[in-house]
């Protein structure tokens, strides 16, 4: 900030006093970008790019391929299967220069340096190229940095085809915490990302080309800045001489780039290299993986399951990544979504998937090609959040330590998983204390493990020790509180049923009543009850049809703003205004609807990857919303005359999908959830509280938590997830499914503080799949009359047919 403030930067395509300081500044970068990796300008050039990802397309772009023909078998492209994504799409590179690629395994690599010796023949010239990573960004795993100088000198070859070697060393997850020294290991071209050793500036990346094979590199494209000379009416181009400048086209970033030199600086200063930031975070990695593996549930049954190459002994093969899976007491897997949203709660930033490294995910997972097509087919996408289908994980969670992790986070991790899983009581349990010592859950004697870091050994024991007195502390106990249902109240909720019995008619379903009818006008604000209500066509009337977006446009939501549960929401269809209050502030008025006497701003938002037309609530009420969160905000409605079709992922049936419409809802038009659903939840609630050391959620703060549109009176616990459709008087639904929770059920909607409790005792309750409530969808009749939803309304079920035929 200070540098961008005292300097101006401009343009380095150019001869002005600012760009040629631009320019000099970025030659400084490309020089201590060397220096960092122990190696001079004589030997290696740096050439900037968007990422690690472009890096290695600029590679197989640039790479001599030779195709095959008659007289010489053609080149390779071999690669390890525990490779990012991003280097097996070369793979389309070289099939388009009719060139064959080959995925090796790890131990396929390691052949006996006799065999591969007679493989090597000098006098063949075609060139291969054999791309590897220096650190697994799946397991963390460590692979030999010698296999560089093995296989340019031909002691390993990757394949038994004659020709000449040249090596891809993907060092973007190594690098970030490991140093290089590039006079030591001097592959053809290396792989950088500085968003992975610095986090900021992101989408920058390098290429470093070693400089005795810099001329092999061929480029068709020339763009801005790298032609010395060319003419336009004819074929004539002369690229510039150096290697970088041939290969960065258009304007770089170079206000990014300046950027990386005060980054070297803070990480010199701060650490003194990146030898003591190896061994930082190995020590980190190494006292987590250690206190995981040893956790145990009360049965002897293991809590994680982690997927290494290594049992972190040493630095120099393991880096400190930890990937891993949560298990159950029966070891059945639990679902990384679920994992990520119970992390959140924690404020725990965890990665889950497969990585964008689909190799290692199915070697460690043990998914076989034939169970990846099949997920395809069951809808799974890589990034998605459908982790276990027919009870097989799809992917896995990942943490990472970087060069400003502390021993504090890795102990908040912890923490989180011992409370989660083992439970207050289990947290007592004995475990190891440093990163040299390992001690069971169930009391067995220390090992002393072979690998001590002396200079974390110390703290990392003292810090573990505040680590067993928090969890002391959170094993206090005091008496146990009684549970009394609520009452009935005038026009609201009605007296809970028994759970055990329940009056049928005729032996037929009992009846179910609607007790509690629910809108939210405004998007994650608070709600609206109402006894009586009309059903516009995209759900309740005025149901979620407005958003409050930050200043970027983005919608808000209580995920990352909580305070929005305190905005107060009413509507007088008399005055046809939405009436918006909050404590402290001044009632203020919107209108309902489109005001088409003036012009309003018309502009395009995303909800659930849906892109909706809105208009803009106007000045008067974003300055309301920004004085309440102290930050700038927005009011903005979904324009009447868009339609939002309904997502298809939900319906069998075509036919829905077209009469359908969604206002603002995440997923569907109507949300319902059964009171002997709540109540059960409230009972696991009380059962967790045996102790008695927090004050029980009343029923109706529950029913608030999970923001349903309809509330009904049900008999058994979860009975409408066994429902297909739904009948209120002449109205009909369809069910449309299960609603997957997330988060927001742990936010006290009266005061906006989160209490992860709820989410994560229906976790426990649900096993699988955090569900709670469904989703429904109105089906409209033929007819023209108003409809209404009112509370105490009969609603009658159809069971699926799977419950029918039992």
């Amino acid at each position: 900030m200070d540098d961008l403030t005292k300097n101006v930067y401009g343009n380095p395509h150019s001869q002005h006093i600012s760009s040629k300081l631009t320019y000099d500044t970025i030659e400084h970068v490309r020089y201590r970008i060397l220096e960092h990796f122990n190696t001079t300008s004589e030997h290696y050039s740096v050439i900037f790019t968007s990422g690690s990802t472009a890096a290695l397309k600029l590679v197989a772009e640039a790479f001599p391929w030779s195709s095959a023909s008659s007289e010489n078998e053609g080149s390779r492209f071999c690669y390890l299967s525990d490779s990012h994504t991003s280097v097996v799409g070369i793979r389309k590179i070289a099939e388009a220069m009719q060139v064959s690629s080959v995925s090796l395994k790890p131990e396929d690599i390691l052949l006996s340096e006799k065999s591969n010796g007679a493989v090597y023949e000098p006098a063949c010239e075609t060139p291969h190229l054999f791309c590897y990573p220096a650190q697994s960004n799946f397991s963390g795993t460590k692979y030999p940095l010698s296999w560089v100088e093995m296989l340019k000198s031909g002691r390993l070859s990757p394949m038994t085809t004659p020709g000449k070697w040249f090596v891809l060393l993907d060092a973007a997850s190594y690098v970030s915490t490991s140093p290089l020294d590039l006079t030591i290991h001097a592959a053809d071209f290396i792989v950088i990302s500085f968003y992975k050793i610095f986090g900021f500036p992101t989408g920058l990346g390098a290429l470093l080309v070693n400089n005795r094979v810099s001329h092999f590199l061929q480029k068709t494209y020339f763009g801005g800045g790298t032609a010395a000379a060319y003419l336009v009416g004819e074929d004539f181009y002369v690229p510039r001489k150096s290697v970088s400048e041939r290969f960065e086209d258009g304007t770089i970033s170079f206000l990014d780039i300046i950027a990386l030199k005060h980054g070297f600086d803070i990480l010199e200063r701060l650490t003194g290299g990146m030898e003591n930031i190896k061994q930082h975070t190995f020590a980190l990695a190494h006292y987590t993986y250690t206190v995981l593996v040893a956790l145990r549930y009360p049965n002897g049954a293991p809590v994680i399951q982690v997927y290494s190459d290594t049992e972190f002994n040493s630095p120099e093969i393991q880096g400190p990544i930890i990937n891993f899976n949560v298990l159950d007491d029966n070891g059945d897997i639990i679902g990384y979504s679920q994992v990520e949203k119970m992390a959140s709660l924690h404020n725990i930033h965890v990665r889950t998937g497969c990585f964008c490294n689909t190799g290692a995910c199915q070697r460690h997972l043990k998914i076989s090609n034939e169970t990846i097509k099949k997920n395809l087919q069951a809808g799974h996408i890589c990034g998605d959040d459908i982790d276990l289908i027919d009870g097989h994980p799809t992917g896995s969670v990942r943490i990472s330590f970087g060069y400003m992790s502390t021993i504090e986070d890795a102990q908040t991790f912890l923490k989180f998983i011992i409370t989660t899983r083992l439970g207050k009581a289990d947290s007592k349990l004995p475990f190891q204390v440093t990163p040299g010592e390992t001690a069971a859950v169930t009391g067995e004697p220390v090992v002393q493990d072979e690998w001590v870091n002396k200079h974390e050994t110390g703290k990392l024991g003292q810090e573990d020790g505040l680590l067993q007195t928090e969890l002391d502390k959170s094993s206090m106990t005091t008496k146990e509180t009684d549970f009394h249902p609520p009452a009935t109240k005038p026009g609201g909720g009605l007296q809970i049923p028994s759970l055990t019995s329940a009056a049928t008619l005729d032996g037929r379903l009992p009846k179910f009543t609607i007790t509690n009818i629910y809108i939210y006008p405004i998007k994650s604000c608070a709600a609206l009850e109402v006894t009586k209500w009309p059903i516009g066509n995209q759900g309740l009337l005025y149901d979620r049809n407005w958003m409050i977006v930050n200043h970027n446009g983005i919608c808000l939501s209580q995920k990352q703003e909580p305070r929005l549960c305190l905005i107060k929401p009413l509507i007088d269809l008399h005055r046809k205004t939405l009436v918006v209050t909050a404590e402290g502030m001044d009632p203020i008025d919107v209108p309902l609807d489109e005001n088409n006497e003036k012009e309003n701003q018309i502009c395009q938002s995303k909800v659930c990857a849906d892109r909706v037309n809105t208009y803009d609530c106007g000045e008067k009420i974003s300055d309301w919303l920004s004085k309440f969160f102290g930050r700038h905000c927005r009011l903005i409605k979904q324009s009447s005359n868009f339609k939002r079709s309904a997502n298809k992922k939900h319906t069998k049936d075509s036919s829905h999908v077209t009469t359908a419409s969604l206002s603002l809802v995440n997923e569907a038009q109507y949300l319902l959830i059964n009171r002997a659903s709540v109540l059960e939840l409230h009972q696991l609630l009380n059962e967790s509280d045996e102790n008695g050391t927090k004050e029980l959620l009343p029923m109706r703060e529950l029913i608030e938590r999970f923001r349903a549109n309809i509330v009904i009176n049900g008999t058994q616990a979860f009975e409408e997830e066994k429902w297909e459709e739904i009948s209120i008087g002449t109205l009909n639904f369809l069910v449309l499914g299960p609603c997957h929770r997330c988060q927001m059920i742990c936010i006290d909607q009266k005061t906006g503080q989160r209490n992860q409790d709820v989410f994560q005792a229906l976790s426990a309750s649900r096993k699988r799949k955090v569900n709670f409530g469904i989703y429904l969808m109105h089906e409209p009749s033929d007819s023209s009359s108003s409809c209404f939803l009112s509370v105490e309304s009969q609603l009658l079920p159809v069971l699926k047919d799977t419950e029918n035929h039992s």
